[in-house]
Parts: C-alpha cells; sequence; structure tokens
C-alpha cells in the first residue's frame, strides 16, 4: 500500500512540472512574438534598406533569403544601421547608369604575365665559318665574287697560285715516281717510298686542299700551277675581302661565311623581368617584314650582364629558319608568357584598385547602391588582373568602371559636411576670447588593436602592421599599412617589434594611428601622444 502511495505522489508531481513548463513555454512563444508584432508595428512606416545575416557574417542581400544553416535573413531598417554601415557609400539607381558604374566578382584564375621586349636577329656563332689558308700565295681567279652569295659545302670559291703548293705537288709525284722505280726491291725500300709520298699528300691535306684536287693529283701525274680552294661549310657569304690578284698571307680571312639555317635571337629584357625568364621557355617572335607569321623559338641561355644604360640583360634565343626569311639584324620583337603559379590565385581587374598612396583599396559593391570601401593586400600584376592576397574574399563584386567618380563625389560630399560644420564652430568661436587652450577632443571612433611591425617606410610615414581582430570595425587578423598622425613616432619604432595602437578613421578608409604603445609595457604610457 504504502508503495502505491508514494508512485502516486511522484506521478503528481511530474504532472505538475510537466503542465507548469507547458505553461511556460506557452508564455514564452506569445511575448516572443508580441514582440515581434511590435517591432514590425514599429518598423511599419520605415523603409527596408537590405537583409543582413543572421550570424553576424558580413553578408548582406537586397532581397530576403536564407543562409546555410536554413535561418532567415534579418531585415535592417532605416535608422538601424551599424557604425559599419554608416561608413558605406550610398549612391541613387539613377546617378549610378549616369556614372556608367559597372562591377566584377573577384575570381580565381592563374595568372600568366607577359613579359615583352625588342629583339635582333643574329646569326648563330655556331654556324659561323671563316675561310682561311694556311699558306702564302695570290689569287687568280673568283667563283664567289659578291657578298649574300649562297654557297654549298665544296663548291668552288677562287683559284690560287702559291710556289708553296707546287712543291708539295712536285714533291708527291717525285715519290710516287720513286715507288714505280723499287718496285722490284727490297719491302724496306719501297715501305720507306710509300712513306714519303703518304707525307707529302698529307701534306696537302693538312692545308685544306680538297679531296677532290688530290685524286686530280693522283690520277692526272702533272702538277697544277693554279689550285682550286673549296666552301668548307654551307651557308651565305657575309663578308668577301677577297679581290682578283690579291696576294694573301697565311691565316688571313678570304670569305666569312654564316650558315642561317638557325639563327639567334638576341632580346633586351628589363632586370625586374628577369625573374619571369628561365632557359627552355618558350618565346613568340614577331617581325615587321611578316606581319602574318608567328615564329617561336626557346630560350637557350640569359647573359651575365647587365647593361648599366639601358638596365637591361640580353636573352638568347634559338630560332630555327628553314626558309631563310630571317636576315642577320632585323629587329624583331619578343613575348615571353610567364606562369605566375600553377595554382588559380585570387584575382580582380587592374581598374578595381584605388591606389591611396598609403594604401590601396577596392569599393565593394553591395548592391542596391550601395559600396563599401575596403583596404587590399595585393600581389602580382598581370595581363590586366591582379592578384589580392587579402582584404576581399571570392565571389565579392568590386567596382572595376567609374569608381574614381564615385570615390571623388564621396569625398566632396564629407568635405562640403566637414565645412558646413566648420563654418558653424567659426561663428561660434567669433562670440569667445582667444585662448591658448587645446582645442575640445573630435568625436571621431577611436578604434585601438594589438599587432607586430613589419616593414616601415619613414618616407611616407607609413609602417605596415600585421594586427589581430578590431571589433569596433568588425576586421579580422590581417597585415595592412597605417599612416601615422606624427611622424616623429617613427624614431621609436622598429621592425619586428610587438605593439598596442589606437587609430581614427580621417577620411572613409583613410586609418591613421594617433597613439602607440610597446606592448610588453603598455601601462608605462603612450609612445607619443597628439
Amino acid at each position: 500500500m504504502g508503495l502505491w502511495c508514494r508512485l502516486f505522489k511522484c506521478t503528481r508531481i511530474t504532472l505538475a512540472v510537466a503542465i507548469f513548463a507547458g505553461f511556460w513555454w506557452g508564455y514564452t512563444q506569445s511575448q516572443t512574438k508580441t514582440a515581434a508584432i511590435s517591432h514590425q508595428t514599429n518598423n511599419f512606416d520605415k523603409k527596408i534598406l537590405y537583409y543582413r545575416n543572421p550570424m553576424g557574417l558580413p553578408d548582406t542581400s537586397p532581397i530576403p533569403k536564407k543562409d546555410p544553416m536554413g535561418m532567415d535573413y534579418l531585415p535592417v531598417y532605416e535608422g538601424e544601421e551599424s557604425q559599419t554601415d554608416k561608413s558605406l557609400i550610398r549612391i541613387s539607381t539613377e546617378k549610378i547608369q549616369k556614372l556608367g558604374v559597372r562591377a566584377e566578382a573577384a575570381s580565381m584564375r592563374q595568372l600568366i604575365r607577359t613579359v615583352r621586349a625588342v629583339a635582333t636577329i643574329q646569326a648563330d656563332e655556331q654556324k659561323l665559318h671563316t675561310q682561311v689558308t694556311k699558306f702564302e700565295g695570290w689569287i687568280q681567279r673568283l667563283y664567289i665574287n659578291t657578298t649574300g652569295q649562297a654557297v654549298k659545302k665544296g663548291d668552288m670559291l677562287m683559284d690560287v697560285y702559291s710556289p708553296e703548293l707546287i712543291t708539295a705537288q712536285q714533291e708527291y709525284l717525285i715519290a710516287e715516281k720513286g715507288l714505280q722505280a723499287v718496285a722490284n726491291s727490297d719491302t724496306d725500300t719501297k715501305a720507306a717510298m710509300q712513306r714519303l709520298a703518304k707525307s707529302a699528300l698529307q701534306r696537302l691535306r693538312n692545308w685544306d686542299i680538297s679531296e677532290i684536287e688530290l685524286q686530280h693529283l693522283q690520277r692526272g701525274g702533272v702538277t697544277k700551277e693554279y689550285v682550286t680552294l673549296r666552301s668548307l661549310a654551307n651557308g651565305v657569304v657575309l663578308e668577301k675581302p677577297s679581290i682578283e690578284g690579291k696576294r694573301f698571307a697565311p691565316g688571313e680571312v678570304l670569305f666569312q661565311i654564316a650558315d642561317l639555317s638557325r639563327v639567334w635571337v638576341l632580346a633586351d629584357v628589363f632586370e625586374q623581368d628577369l625573374g619571369l625568364i628561365h632557359p627552355g621557355q618558350k618565346a613568340t617572335i614577331r617581325v615587321d617584314a611578316y606581319p602574318e607569321k608567328i615564329f617561336t623559338g626557346k630560350v637557350a641561355f640569359i647573359y651575365p650582364k647587365v647593361t648599366p644604360e639601358t638596365r637591361t640583360a640580353i636573352v638568347r634565343i634559338i630560332l630555327h629558319n628553314p626558309d631563310g626569311l630571317l636576315k642577320p639584324d632585323m629587329y624583331a620583337n619578343v613575348e615571353f608568357a610567364s606562369f605566375h603559379n600553377d595554382n588559380k590565385v585570387l584575382t580582380i581587374p587592374d581598374s578595381a584598385v584605388l591606389d591611396t598612396g598609403a594604401r590601396r583599396m577596392v569599393l565593394v559593391d553591395l548592391g542596391e547602391g550601395r559600396y563599401e570601401p575596403r583596404t587590399v593586400k595585393l600581389g602580382m600584376h598581370a595581363d590586366g588582373f591582379t592578384e589580392v592576397l587579402g582584404g576581399i574574399q571570392a565571389g565579392e563584386f568590386v567596382v572595376v568602371k567609374a569608381n574614381f567618380l564615385i570615390d571623388a563625389e564621396s569625398n566632396m560630399k564629407a568635405a562640403i559636411s566637414n565645412f558646413s560644420h566648420a563654418s558653424h564652430n567659426f561663428k561660434t568661436d567669433e562670440l569667445m576670447p582667444v585662448s591658448s587652450s587645446k582645442p575640445t577632443t573630435s568625436t571621431t571612433t577611436v578604434h585601438q588593436a594589438d599587432g607586430i611591425i613589419k616593414e616601415i617606410a619613414s618616407s611616407r610615414s607609413v609602417i605596415k602592421l600585421a594586427h589581430g581582430p578590431v571589433p569596433s570595425l568588425n576586421w579580422p587578423s590581417m597585415t595592412m599599412d597605417f599612416s601615422l598622425k606624427n611622424p616623429s613616432l617613427l624614431s621609436s619604432l622598429k621592425p619586428g617589434q610587438k605593439v598596442i595602437f589606437e587609430f581614427i578613421e580621417e577620411s572613409p578608409g583613410a586609418y591613421v594611428i594617433t597613439h602607440i604603445y610597446p606592448a610588453a609595457g603598455h601601462n608605462l604610457g603612450p609612445l607619443q601622444e597628439h
């Protein structure tokens, strides 16, 4: 009996708790609905500016939508904008159309930078041949008598007279006759005569007398007064200092012959682009003589010297020229295609960047005529696009056309507002006596963050800081440039130093450091105050 009573009492208690919980849940739901209805009623006459992310992420939408978790975006009415929203630039739709504003999404792409250079065509030094003699003589007759004439290996160049050649021929013929005379002699005698004949013939070969001429000598058995010299290489005659009747000495140049079936393209590449050039890289060559033709070659060598006057280095490109279209000393235009990275990187068009000198900014299109100035960190430039290292994300739209006009208009509005405020203060001050006291503190919002100094540009009074999150601006951790209100602060700073700093926004997107503290001794006071 006692057990049943205890069970009955527990059941009553459980039932009471359930009834109370249900009542409380219904009460809270009704209160929530009442608050929501009241909020909607209060904002019934207000205009919805946009819809914001329910989790506080920096994402807005001009129309109602849901986030990836299925939560509805919350409406933002007039007068409910955050401090960040108030810093946005707003332009009417009509004015956007008049200005011709156009935006593009930041996207991932593989950057291909094209390096362009001017060049000249030169003969391949490995295919140059100089025709010289190793004996003294006179030119009796020229068969190749014009510069630019094409020759082949073995073609007759000239007939020459040389006492040394006549003597060498006679020695060989005497040795040959002696060899016949001792045909019936002992073996040693015949071997000696054979060595003498062979030595005389080899002497003529050492003087570059062609095998054709030697065969004529062996078959004819008669000394030739004039010996024919033949070409030792294929090509065209670049230089011809030889004339009939001229006396020549051993080693004197008689013909300069170049094989132009392969040529060198010597390109002058600026030193800042040399890091993008490497041996084996393909190059595209165009010449004015054949505008419809495109020649393709490969980089063979980068010369180890930079010309001081032009700050360029010579890059040698090997180019096949089977048709002989390319001539020495022709001018050419060369393009080297260089891949910045094998992987795709986040990029925006070059026209989207507003360079203020101290920092680089873009205008992010948030829709409904709202534009957010945002500082970005940029990397490499290539063919009209810029790599983005920080500041925006893929898919965000940035203004690429008329962004200077938007920036100019926003600055003009700010200037007019400041001018009106300054005029009002001036009239008030006219009623006050002149005082040496400090001016009243501005109502400008002061933001604080900590960071590490990366670089110091003393000439521009700018430092680069890798700072942590800035809650007052909803900024994540990133690296960016800051101007200093007082350049004398730079004397107390050095790269790698950990600091805590305060900064203000002097104009839209222009942030200036007003106070800076060493992180290890924050309680010691600021390095400098203003």
